[in-house]
């Protein structure tokens, strides 16, 4: 097991190593924002590039750029959204907004999906079944930023239960804040609970058809004790996983949900720095979407051989 996880943590920094090379050479053919246009900031952002290389040769930018942001952690400053400001620093006032937001949907997406489909799974071929499995298709097959403009008519303006925007601030905790984010959660968290509810659905009832079953019954244990100690646990080997899946799914889907609903968080920042050319925002939160994507993968695979401890990681 250590040896599979250090083998997929040496990979893992090399895709990173690649796509960010890939993203550094698509930013050069860029065209470069006029400084002249900066006003005041002229100088400063002048001095930056000048650090950075930007009269060298492409090659070396490209080692100027892993010395002092990739291993130096020294991102540049904003040019355009934030101008003159450090990239890292806002980067991670952002991120509290975006968790926030992505936790609240797991909260609220994943015991549902998990009783929903072990619902339909212990009422397999009945009425509750087909109805539960024909209302997953619907919403696995929407996409989320439909949900959205459906969550903002509905609850938000016509019945005017929730605000339209989240509130502004950081008293992440509050009630106002709260409901502020009840919104983008319900967006997000829809697709999440279908998805869920499918793979639950479909692990379980299988599960429950198998020999093992019939012979715990046949031990004298009731139907409940059996889906208990016994189904449960084995339809969640591969479930757990979809979970963690799951969040990194709603994590890069919220790019937009953040823009319709107005959250202060790095997938706003990162749809803002492409529009508004803000290349080193640019660089930084490819980074780090590259980086969640990468180790959430590293996580679910590693999840199997804790979850089943048959598993084993790496054998031939």
């Amino acid at each position: 097991m250590i040896r599979y996880v250090l083998r997929r943590i040496v990979l893992m920094f090399f895709v990173l190593f690649v796509i960010l090379t890939i993203c550094f050479v698509l930013v050069k053919l860029l065209p470069v924002v006029d400084a002249q246009q900066f006003g005041k900031d002229m100088n400063l952002i002048l001095q930056r590039r000048e650090a950075l290389g930007y009269n060298k040769p492409i090659l070396v930018q490209y080692g100027i750029f892993l010395k002092k942001s990739v291993f130096g952690g020294d991102w540049g400053i904003s040019e355009a959204l934030y101008r003159g400001q450090d990239v890292w620093t806002i980067f991670v006032s952002k991120i509290p907004a975006t968790l926030l937001v992505n936790l609240y949907s797991m909260l609220f997406s994943v015991p549902l999906g998990l009783i929903l489909g072990i619902y339909a799974a212990l009422k397999k071929n009945k009425w509750q079944d087909y109805t539960i499995s024909t209302v997953v298709m619907v919403f696995i097959s929407v996409p989320s930023y439909v949900y959205a403009l459906l969550v903002q008519y509905v609850l938000c303006f016509q019945l005017k239960l929730f605000p339209l925007q989240m509130k502004s601030g950081t008293d992440w905790f509050s009630w106002e804040m709260f409901l502020s984010v009840i919104p983008p959660c319900l967006s997000l968290g829809f697709s999440s609970v279908a998805s869920l509810a499918r793979y639950t659905r479909a692990e379980l009832a299988e599960v429950l058809t198998s020999d093992f079953m019939l012979l715990a019954k046949a031990k004298g244990l009731t139907r409940t004790q059996a889906t208990m100690r016994h189904a449960l646990r084995n339809s969640m080997v591969p479930v757990f996983p979809i979970i963690l899946g799951n969040f990194v799914g709603i994590l890069s889907g919220s790019l937009i949900i953040e823009k319709i609903f107005g959250i202060p968080g790095v997938g706003q920042l990162y749809v803002n720095s492409i529009t508004a050319l803000d290349y080193n925002f640019f660089m930084l939160l490819s980074a780090f979407y590259t980086l969640v994507g990468l180790v959430s993968g590293i996580v679910v695979d590693i999840s199997y051989g804790l979850i089943d401890p048959r598993i084993r990681m790496g054998e031939r």
